[in-house]
């Protein structure tokens, strides 16, 4: 039996210091997602890595709806991802040499992501797909993010952060029997947040990231990740003046995926900071349900 597991999108994507493995994997065309999930995190700022605080101090719960469908590309395979998720958030940051406390709920930006594999991912439906042996897969993607979420210009922290954002990445996995290796750069690129706090204006140089993946995929559809992330640079400026916030932070996590039946699979994963130049640091735990179908299913 085949079992195609997708839902890195559902929790990880919310988030900037994200860890998403399986985001090139082949997927059998016309076949639909839906994934509905929950995550913690505890310590820094998920949502925006470098907001100007201090040694962030903060409670988030979030809960994710997400759809990913698969298609076909110019004699390739494609997905177009949507997420929308909710939060309540707890806690207290330093702002300016002052503690400040924050309590919210709401949703947060929703994201859209279209990733289209450019080598190594014919289009293939469920039959033929389960006799697909990968090797090397080539794909990119791009991820925008909607300003979406709940935000208050009178708070410094918030659930949204008031403006878009766009990032381009480039994929690669290879297969080596039931291992892969995956390898992902990407840049974050931001526009201005015209209503920062007390009526300010907030801007960011870009976001650069890399991240790296093991996944190991046994016999009956199970399949177990590690991982780890670097980003670097993504400086702000309020009114045009600079903070000292550039970014060099490492993270790494693990990821494991069980089927439950054929159409439905279970997604429990963790990461934590290594490292944080910025101090604003998180740890994180998620779990996701994840059900399927269409695409001769």
């Amino acid at each position: 039996m085949i079992l195609v597991v997708f839902g890195a999108l559902a929790i990880q994507c919310c988030h900037a210091q994200s860890l998403e493995p399986r985001n090139y994997a082949n997927l059998p065309v016309g076949m639909n997602f839906l994934i509905v999930g929950a995550s913690h995190t505890r310590g820094g700022i998920a949502f925006d890595a470098a907001l100007p605080v201090r040694n962030p101090e903060l409670d988030v719960w979030t809960t994710v709806v997400a759809y990913a469908h698969a298609f076909e590309f110019q004699g390739q395979t494609g997905r177009i991802d949507l997420a929308l998720p909710y939060a309540r958030m707890s806690g207290n940051a330093e702002y300016a040499g002052q503690r400040t406390d924050r309590e919210q709920h709401g949703f947060t930006d929703s994201v859209v992501r279209l990733a289209l594999n450019l080598k190594g991912a014919p289009p293939l439906i469920l039959p033929e797909f389960a006799r697909f042996e990968p090797d090397l897969i080539v794909g990119t993607s791009l991820q925008i993010t909607a300003p979406t979420g709940s935000y208050d210009p009178a708070y410094v922290v918030n659930l949204g952060s008031n403006r878009w954002s766009f990032k381009p990445e480039l994929g690669l996995s290879k297969a080596l029997g039931p291992l892969s290796l995956e390898l992902a750069g990407a840049v974050t690129l931001f526009t201005r947040n015209t209503n920062f706090y007390g009526g300010s204006t907030r801007r960011q140089d870009p976001l650069y990231s890399v991240q790296v993946h093991g996944v190991y995929n046994f016999a009956t559809a199970v399949w177990a990740s590690i991982s780890a992330t670097y980003y670097g640079g993504g400086r702000t400026y309020v009114n045009d003046v600079a903070d000292d916030d550039r970014q060099e932070n490492w993270r790494i996590g693990a990821a494991f995926s069980v089927p439950i039946g054929r159409h439905y699979s279970l997604k429990l994963s963790a990461s934590d900071g290594v490292y944080a130049r910025t101090g604003n640091n998180m740890s994180l735990l998620s779990l996701a349900l994840q059900t399927r179908w269409g695409g001769g299913l």
